[in-house]
């Protein structure tokens, strides 16, 4: 399968679990609007959530991969599952004491860590402990889930991976359903949505499970053991955890801020849902196909090719999250007046999560490349210096949303992490040309410009057409002809912007199609030596 596949097969399903979870936004938005239960319910979920981005999907992503890759390629099947099997051990045993501990002091946790804010409303407190304490075992079935995602992304089989995050979705859109037909209150939606977190977790982990034993590869439990292979992974582990989750860690400090401002969590959190749509459909592709394809080609000596595969994830990266910044920067309000302008949610609502979104939109593309640029250190098994960066963009965000926050309010907790995502993309990207690890690429250089350039033309052209369009996006206009007249602007705006970049020369077809040949040819070389 080519690279450009494996993209698309990743980012599919991506898509697909984005789709839903907008349908699910939406619902809640009308439900249960910026007010208390929703502030209870983002904040509650957002402490699961971080802990399944430090200890599942980065660490394993980062760590796991190329350990189970080599495993592969030194004994086979049966090596890999020997690892595996070892892994799963110690990994189950911590999460559950992690899980245990972590139930015990939740009232402790919820009051000073995750939701300080949340201290002087005794009612909104009690809902967000209740809810984190329903949904915290979601933890153990998504890093277990993580870590089998793993092993089918180094088999190359990326499909189930990819599909199994919908059901979160279609679980909670199902709820939200049942409870607009019942007449559940807020309180009884809330908790039914908890509920129903725990129970995706469950179908989840059942999906990847029964996936990897396709796959030819059956998980037993063994007896936790610190063998050589565990101290390795957990060495690389830790520091990996870290960085791959840098997002979720400035999302968490983000959430704890806001928590001090009536309604700031849930604009957060509906702004960070539509953003997530570009981040996570390219970003998340790209980190997860490339690790074990960068990975393969290093041990394989191809250093040309693993060059290659850098520079056309970067390229690819750049082509489709430039110009869906550049649409979250001019025409955001449009975008969450259509989404969640409803029931609930009013227009003073809509301004703020607005702003909010435009100014995610700025660190869009420096999101998309940290996951880009990570891999080149991940696959030499450096997990250290992204660490180092990680930790140090965490200081610039929670030192930049405290002082932009009493003024700003939810608008400075989204500068705040749009700058921190610069800064570490720069250092990334900084240190591997230093240490040789990038080689240079004149295609890449010559049409990045290009496609800022046809980017600027799709801006300029949108913010025309909301201009043009301002009375169809008037609040009493009806729904279906706001829906109509930003379905016509996207169009008109994806149009304008292929035109211009194949136009430019800032895209290639033929260039796409030889990039493509070539990444069949580093699919074959590993497969050969094993």
């Amino acid at each position: 399968m080519s690279l450009v596949k494996k993209f698309a097969t990743v980012g599919s399903g991506t898509m697909l679990s984005r789709i839903f979870g907008f349908a699910r936004e939406m619902m809640m938005a009308a439900a249960l609007g910026t007010g208390p239960v929703a502030e209870a319910f983002y904040a509650a979920f957002q402490f699961p959530n971080t802990f399944r981005r430090l200890f599942a999907e980065g660490a394993f992503n980062a760590a796991f991969v190329p350990l189970f890759a080599r495993e592969i390629e030194a004994g086979g099947v049966a090596g890999a599952k020997k690892f595996s099997e070892e892994v799963f051990g110690v990994l189950f045993s911590v999460l559950l004491l992690l899980t245990i501990a972590m139930e015990l002091a939740m009232p402790l946790v919820i009051r000073y860590a995750i939701a300080p804010g949340f201290a002087e409303d005794p009612a909104k407190l009690l809902l967000t402990t209740e809810l984190a304490a329903i949904m915290f075992p979601y933890l153990i079935c998504m890093s277990l889930g993580a870590m089998m995602a793993g092993m089918l992304n180094s088999l190359h089989r990326y499909f189930a991976a990819a599909i199994a995050p919908v059901f979160l979705n279609i679980i909670l859109v199902a709820i939200l359903v049942a409870a607009w037909y019942g007449g559940f209150d807020g309180r009884e939606v809330g908790l039914a949505l908890g509920w129903g977190v725990l129970a995706a977790g469950l179908v989840q982990l059942g999906i990847v499970f029964f996936a990897v034993r396709r796959a030819g590869v059956s998980i037993g439990f063994r007896r936790p053991r610190l063998t050589p292979n565990v101290r390795r992974l957990l060495w690389l582990a830790l520091p990996a955890a870290i960085t791959g989750g840098i997002t979720q860690i400035n999302t968490l400090v983000g959430t704890a801020i806001a928590s001090g401002q009536a309604g700031a969590v849930p604009a957060l959190n509906l702004a960070d849902r539509v953003y997530q749509l570009p981040l996570g459909v390219v970003g998340v592709a790209v980190g997860v196909v490339l690790l074990p394809e960068l990975a393969r080609a290093l041990r394989s000596g191809h250093l040309v090719d693993a060059g290659n595969l850098q520079n056309r994830s970067v390229e690819f990266t750049l082509f489709l999250t430039l110009p869906a910044a550049a649409a979250l920067l001019t025409m955001s309000e449009p975008i969450v007046r259509v989404l969640y302008e409803r029931g609930a949610f009013s227009p003073e609502d809509t301004a703020v999560v607005a702003e909010v979104l435009a100014i995610f939109g700025l660190g869009l593309p420096a999101f998309v490349l940290i996951k880009a640029f990570t891999p080149g250190y991940f696959a030499r098994e450096d997990t250290r210096t992204p660490m180092i960066f990680a930790a140090i963009s965490v200081a610039v965000n929670i030192s930049t949303a405290l002082w932009l926050f009493p003024s700003m309010g939810a608008p400075g907790i989204a500068t705040a992490a749009a700058v921190a995502g610069w800064v570490n993309a720069s250092m990334l990207l900084g240190v591997l040309i230093a240490r040789g690890h990038w080689r240079s690429d004149a295609g890449l250089l010559k049409r990045t410009p290009r496609l800022i350039l046809a980017c600027a033309l799709m801006a300029v052209a949108i913010h025309l057409a909301v201009s043009w369009l301002a009375q169809h996006f008037d609040p009493a206009t009806p729904i279906y002809t706001q829906a109509l007249a930003l379905g016509a602007i996207i169009l008109a705006a994806m149009a304008i912007y292929f035109v211009a970049a194949f136009g430019l020369g800032g895209a290639d077809l033929s260039m796409i199609r030889r990039n493509v040949r070539r990444g069949r040819g580093i699919n074959r070389a590993p497969a050969d030596s094993e």
